[in-house]
């Protein structure tokens, strides 16, 4: 009897900051599964991240607002790749409906072995006593991919980060960046991402002017969506060295940006896990959320201790400060300069 490969599913459909994370977690993976099949069920939109990934051997995925027909035929092509280890990394309904189907059998052999199927936990109760209470029963430092990788210690998977780059550029993103979006000039420049799904964890647009500013010797780029309209007020400050790409790069092209730049500065967001796991020099100015604090020694984090942080899961708010959006406002633009400095070692 031909004894079958080994292969193991993950299951993490978005958002864009959760999945950039969660790329560490096929590399943990093969490090202790060596010869394993590695495929990954995602989003469609967020497939692009996953690209050319070493690790992940195949790539499926749903639509943004798949059906329960399409979800349900993804299941049946799912259940023929007979998997030996499933790891639930997302948690939500739909992730519940495909491990359902695909969990293997109990047989008496997995007595005398690992668990086959394993799910992040929500830690709904924690997160309970952190937001209604104000009492932190939670891991510390905060660490969005030690999250993602813990689960895995009952596989006997470490939590030791993998070396960085865990996204991989693809040429012709990077391509497109050099020729058709940089002025032939731009040599060296300074990646921002200003923006971010929650107002509430933006640090002030006065502050981001005013950073540039202070580094009149700096070129700038900013990251950002097409909806993020407002970042054009920060090319006015100074038009010659900030270029505005907000809503103009794909996620690849997002990912190459960041890749040519000699830093990046970003609010909690997406861009920000893109620096870290390109391993790119990077300051991350968090606010109100507990739940993306990024974790390589590339990374610097900029915070302040208050009692009011953090305030909610995803920082919507609302605020409780009697300083509006303190734990932002009160980190102040020469504090980022000179950390700039040090990383540009200027």
């Amino acid at each position: 009897m031909v004894e079958e490969k080994t292969k193991i599913l993950i299951i993490r459909f978005s958002s864009f900051g959760d999945v950039t994370q969660c790329l560490s977690v096929p590399s943990k993976l093969k490090e202790f599964f060596a010869s394993a099949e590695l495929h990954w069920i995602t989003r469609e939109d967020m497939a692009p991240l996953l690209v050319g990934h070493p690790s992940i051997d195949k790539v499926m995925t749903l639509p943004r607002k798949s059906s329960w027909a399409s979800l349900l035929q993804m299941i049946s092509q799912l259940q023929k790749e007979r998997y030996t280890y499933i790891y639930d990394a997302h948690n939500n309904l739909r992730s519940h409906l495909i491990s359902l189907f695909l969990r293997p059998p109990i047989a008496l052999t997995r007595l005398l072995s690992p668990p086959l199927f394993l799910r992040k936990s929500q830690k709904r109760w924690r997160r309970f006593l952190l937001f209604k209470l104000h009492l932190n029963t939670y891991r510390q430092p905060f660490s969005g991919q030690r999250d993602l990788l813990e689960p895995l210690a009952e596989w006997g998977v470490s939590e030791s980060l993998p070396r960085a780059p865990q996204i991989m550029i693809q040429s012709i993103a990077e391509n497109r960046i050099k020729t058709e979006l940089l002025p032939a000039s731009w040599t060296s420049f300074v990646s921002i991402a200003p923006s971010a799904a929650f107002a509430l964890k933006r640090w002030p647009i006065t502050h981001w002017q005013e950073l540039i500013r202070l580094h009149p010797d700096l070129k700038f780029v900013i990251l950002g969506g097409p909806e993020d309209t407002f970042l054009q007020q920060l090319v006015a400050v100074a038009p010659d060295r900030v270029l505005n790409l907000a809503g103009l790069l794909s996620l690849q092209e997002s990912v190459a940006a960041i890749s040519l730049s000699r830093a990046l500065v970003s609010n909690d967001t997406g861009l920000l896990h893109v620096g870290e796991q390109l391993g790119k020099p990077t300051i991350a100015l968090m606010g109100p959320a507990p739940f993306g604090f990024p974790s390589r020694q590339s990374t610097t984090i900029l915070e302040l201790k208050l009692s009011c942080r953090p305030c909610s899961k995803h920082g919507q708010g609302p605020c409780t400060n009697n300083k509006f959006q303190c734990c932002l406002v009160d980190i102040t633009p020469q504090t980022v300069s000179r950390t700039l400095r040090d990383l540009l070692h200027v």
